[in-house]
């Protein structure tokens, strides 16, 4: 028998799967993991968000719930609920009519569907991402049909914080109609976001070259526990009249990792045009999966608009956003009481799940082969791996290592 399966390349391993098998194949009795980007308590389990299993048993007792298809733009009460929640419920963009959903495969399935439809139906071949960012972004543009990808300054690793001025220069640099993939809040993997004044600075040059923003809006309420402020920079694009395109994922801030809800957001200025862009996105999508899922995106829906459900989901993603604060301040704390060498303030000055420690490659294999501490190569760590636990551990090895080997 013959077999047209040959010659084929091994394609390299995922850093954060790989990883995340290793620590459970891990026997050892105080193995950490800081790399899986998901949730955790404070005794490291996964947590179903209360107001989830609330509305979960409500959708299972309701007998006019269905299995039909959605429409292939998805639940319509979920794109709009989404939307308002992203831009505003006095938002000019929506009462304008310029702004509208389409429901996705959660964060990544958007980022697919707009690579597609930017690359094929609007000729955009040139994306910009920071550098460093998710390591995903890559990967989607380039299937998704782009040619090129640039990269932008963004992490300095001397102030360990933003290179603004490195960042808006390789943004005047960039051609026209080059589409720059922009962190909303929780920039991942650094946790550095710009203020609010350096966010008017990066959308008056992107206003000027005619770049195209595309915004990743992953964390929205779970990095700092106030919805609007995690808005901020996309708000003010839509308030300075910039199209773009925005990525809404609900894996984080409900907790549904695995059910796949994501929100695809276009504001235009042209209202004419709607209803052709919404066909080729129609197009598109039938062509890639054909329609979405129901359950993740009906219960999001459930509760953004339920003024009671609403209020009892933002108090748990203030005990999300609170929980991983408390565990920077633990850090950060306890290196500096052990006069661990160099500055740690990022790590309370950084925000969301993510902080980018700053650690090196050689620290962070001697915190895995010494201690089974899990963390990325790049020394991003997942502050809601930490608990009151195993904090004490971590920072004492974190201390050894920087101590040990304080250069690469």
């Amino acid at each position: 028998m013959t077999t047209r399966f040959t010659g084929i390349d091994l394609g390299p391993p995922i850093e954060v799967f790989a990883l995340q098998k290793a620590f459970v194949d891990d026997t050892h009795e105080n193995k950490v993991n800081l790399a899986i980007g998901a949730y955790r308590t404070s005794e490291g389990k996964p947590w179903v968000l209360p107001v989830v299993r609330k509305v979960e048993k409500a959708l299972a007792e309701d007998e006019l719930q269905n299995h039909e298809y959605l429409p292939v733009l998805g639940l319509d009460a979920f794109c709009q609920s989404s939307t308002s929640m992203l831009l505003g419920e006095n938002s000019p963009a929506i009462s304008q009519g310029r702004a509208f959903g389409v429901q996705t495969l959660s964060g990544t399935g958007a980022l697919r569907v707009a690579a597609e439809f930017l690359s094929r139906i609007l000729r955009y071949d040139t994306f910009y991402y920071s550098t460093p960012t998710w390591e995903n972004h890559k990967l989607v543009f380039i299937n998704g049909g782009f040619k090129k990808g640039c990269e932008y300054r963004y992490w300095c690793a001397e102030t360990r914080g933003i290179d603004l001025e490195g960042m808006l220069e390789d943004l005047r640099n960039a051609p026209e109609n080059a589409v720059i993939i922009l962190h909303a809040c929780a920039h991942n993997p650094t946790g550095c976001d710009p203020t609010p004044e350096q966010w008017a600075k990066i959308a008056d040059v992107m206003g000027e070259k005619r770049l195209f923003p595309l915004f990743d809006s992953a964390y929205q309420g779970f990095a700092s526990g106030d919805l609007n402020k995690d808005a901020l920079g996309v708000r003010l694009f839509a308030e300075r009249g910039l199209e773009f395109i925005c990525t809404q994922s609900f894996a984080k801030n409900f907790g549904l990792y695995n059910e796949r809800v994501g929100n695809m957001v276009v504001v235009l200025n042209n209202t004419k045009e709607i209803v052709q862009v919404k066909s080729q996105i129609t197009l598109i999508i039938r062509g890639m999966y054909s329609n979405p899922p129901n359950h993740g995106a009906r219960l999001v829906a459930t509760v953004l608009r339920s003024p009671d459900l609403f209020k009892q989901w933002r108090g748990h993603i203030l005990t999300m956003s609170d929980r991983i604060k408390t565990m920077r301040s633990g850090l950060y704390e306890r290196l500096l009481k052990l006069g661990t060498p160099g500055s740690w303030e990022h790590i309370v000055n950084q925000i969301g799940m993510f902080s980018y420690t700053g650690l090196n490659e050689t620290q962070v294999k001697h915190l895995l082969d010494h201690y089974h501490i899990y963390m990325l190569r790049s020394g991003r760590i997942n502050m809601c791996g930490l608990n009151e636990k195993n904090l004490d551990y971590v920072a004492a090895a974190i201390h050894e290592a920087v101590t040990r080997f304080q250069k690469s």
